[in-house]
C-alpha cells in the first residue's frame, strides 16, 4: 500500500510538471516579442537627438536671416514643433504608418494613437514599444516642414505659413512617408532604398521650398541690396546642433542598438566631415576666401547627402558621397541660384533638394548587402537596376511635392494673404508679425531703443566690398 501511494504521488507530480511545461510553452507561443530595454533606450535617446535638430535648425536659419527677421525665422521652426507634434498624434502617424489603403496612404485606424501602445509592433520594430517607434518618427515629421522655411524666409505672413505647414504635413509628408516606409507602400514594395529620409525628408522639403519661393517672388530689394547673414556664430551653433542630432536621425533609424546603427553613425560623421572640407576648398578656389558660413553649410550638405545611404554604405563610399555632396551643393548655391535668379533665401533647395537628390542617386551607386542584407547591391556592386529604382523614387518625389505644394499655396491664397506687405518687409517681420525685436539696446544719451540692425549698417564700404567678392551666396 505504501509503495502504491508513493507511485501515485510520483505519477501525479510528473503529470503536473508535464502539464505546467506544456502550458508554459503554449503561453510562450502566443506571448508577444519581448521588449529589448537596450534598443528601447537607444531609440528614445535618438528621438531626443532628432528633436534637438529643429531648434538647431532655427538657430542655423536665424543666424543667416537679417536681424530684423531673426525672431520670425526662429519662431517658424519652434511653432512647427508644437503644431506637427499634435497633428502627428491625432492623425498624422496613422496616415503615414497605419494599415495600408491601396499602397498609397495609411488608414485612420490609429487615430489619436488608438492601438498604439507599450507593446511592440512587429511590422516596424519588434524589440521596442510601438509608442517608441511612433515618437521617433514624430521628430522626422517635425523637422521636415521646418526645412522648407529657409526658402521663403523673411517674406511669408505667419497665418498663411501656419495653415500651409499643417496642410503640407498632412497631404505631402504623410503620404510620402507611407510610400517609402509604411507597410505595403508602393515605393517600399518597388525596392526604393531610403534609410533615413533622402526622398521623404530632404527632396520633398527642398523642392517644396523652391516652388514657394518662385510663387511668392523675391524679397524686396533682392539683387540690389546687400542681404548679409546677421549672426554667423548663431548659424554655427545651429549647424553644430544639427550635426550632433543627426546621429540620432541616421543611426537611430536602425531602430536597434546594433552593428547597423554603428555603421550609420560612422558614415554620417565621415560624410559630413568630407563635405565640410570639399565645400570650403571649393569656395576657396572659386571665390578666393574660405568662409565660416561655407564650412557650416558644407557639413549640413554632407549630412543631407548621406542620409538615404547611411544604412546601406560603408566608410569609403561615405567619403565619396560627402566630398561630392559638398561640391554639388556649393555650386548649386553659388552658381545655379545666381544664374536662374530665384530667391531661395537660406538655401533650403540648394542644400536639401539638391543634396537629397544626390544622396538618393548615390545610394543606387554604393549600396551593399554586405552592410545591410535587408537592402540591395548598387551599381558598383553589380546591380545596375537599383539606379533606375532610385531615379523612379527621386522623380516621383519631386513631381508629387512640387504639384501638391503649388496646389496648396494656390488654395491658401484664395482665403488669405500669403506674402507680407512691402511695408512689413521693410520694417521686418519680427515687429510686423510678432511685435518683438531680436536685438536692442538703450542709447544712454537719448534714452531710446535702437535696433541692432542700425549698428550693422555702420560697417565700412571696404568690408562690404570684401564680402561681395568672397561670399558664395548672392
Amino acid at each position: 500500500m505504501k509503495k502504491l501511494f508513493t507511485l501515485i504521488i510520483s505519477y501525479v507530480t510528473v503529470m503536473m510538471f508535464s502539464v505546467s511545461t506544456v502550458f508554459a510553452e503554449a503561453v510562450d507561443a502566443v506571448e508577444p516579442a519581448k521588449i529589448d530595454t537596450g534598443d528601447t533606450a537607444f531609440v528614445l535617446m535618438s528621438a531626443a537627438l532628432v528633436l534637438l535638430m529643429t531648434p538647431g535648425l532655427a538657430l542655423f536659419y536665424g543666424g543667416m536671416a537679417r536681424s530684423k527677421n531673426v525672431l520670425s525665422t526662429i519662431m517658424q521652426s519652434i511653432f512647427i514643433i508644437g503644431l506637427i507634434s499634435v497633428q502627428w498624434v491625432l492623425f498624422g502617424y496613422s496616415l503615414a504608418f497605419g494599415p495600408d489603403i491601396n499602397h498609397f496612404i495609411g488608414s485612420l485606424a490609429w487615430f489619436g494613437l488608438n492601438d498604439v501602445g507599450q507593446l511592440p509592433n512587429a511590422d516596424y520594430a519588434a524589440t521596442i514599444p510601438h509608442l517608441a517607434f511612433m515618437i521617433f518618427q514624430a521628430m522626422f515629421a517635425v523637422i521636415t516642414p521646418a526645412l522648407i522655411t529657409g526658402s521663403f524666409a523673411e517674406r511669408m505672413r505667419f497665418p498663411a505659413f501656419a495653415v500651409f505647414i499643417l496642410l503640407w504635413a498632412t497631404f505631402v509628408y504623410d503620404p510620402l512617408a507611407h510610400w517609402v516606409w509604411g507597410m505595403d507602400g508602393w515605393m517600399r514594395n518597388l525596392g526604393i532604398l531610403d534609410f533615413a529620409g533622402g526622398t521623404v525628408v530632404h527632396i520633398s522639403s527642398g523642392i517644396s521650398g523652391l516652388v514657394i519661393a518662385l510663387m511668392i517672388g523675391k524679397r524686396k530689394g533682392y539683387g540690389t541690396e546687400i542681404m548679409l547673414p546677421h549672426n554667423l556664430p548663431m548659424t554655427v551653433i545651429g549647424a553644430s546642433l544639427l550635426w550632433f542630432g543627426w546621429f540620432g536621425f541616421n543611426a537611430g533609424s536602425a531602430l536597434s542598438a546594433n552593428g547597423l546603427a554603428a555603421n550609420a553613425f560612422v558614415v554620417t560623421h565621415i560624410a559630413a566631415a568630407a563635405a565640410t572640407v570639399s565645400w570650403v576648398v571649393g569656395e576657396w578656389l572659386y571665390h578666393g576666401k574660405p568662409t565660416l558660413l561655407g564650412a557650416a553649410s558644407g557639413c549640413v550638405a554632407g549630412l543631407v547627402a548621406i542620409t538615404p545611404a547611411s544604412g546601406y554604405v560603408s566608410t569609403l563610399p561615405a567619403v565619396a558621397i560627402g566630398l561630392a555632396g559638398g561640391l554639388i551643393c556649393f555650386f548649386a548655391v553659388s552658381k545655379l541660384k545666381a544664374k536662374l535668379g530665384y530667391d531661395d533665401a537660406l538655401d533650403a533647395f540648394g542644400v536639401h533638394g539638391i543634396g537629397g537628390t544626390w544622396g538618393a542617386i548615390a545610394t543606387g551607386l554604393f549600396a551593399s548587402k554586405a552592410v545591410n542584407p535587408a537592402g540591395d547591391d548598387g551599381l558598383f556592386f553589380g546591380n545596375s537596376d537599383l539606379i533606375l529604382t532610385q531615379l523612379i523614387g527621386v522623380v516621383a518625389t519631386i513631381a508629387f511635392a512640387a504639384i501638391m505644394t503649388f496646389i496648396l499655396i494656390k488654395l491658401i491664397s484664395v482665403f488669405m494673404q500669403v506674402r507680407a506687405d512691402e511695408t512689413d518687409e521693410e520694417i521686418g517681420l519680427d515687429i510686423a508679425e510678432h511685435g518683438e525685436r531680436g536685438y536692442s539696446y538703450q542709447d544712454v544719451t537719448a534714452g531710446s531703443s535702437i535696433s541692432f540692425a542700425t549698428s550693422l549698417q555702420s560697417s565700412s564700404k571696404a568690408a562690404t566690398a570684401t564680402w561681395e567678392t568672397s561670399q558664395s551666396r548672392p
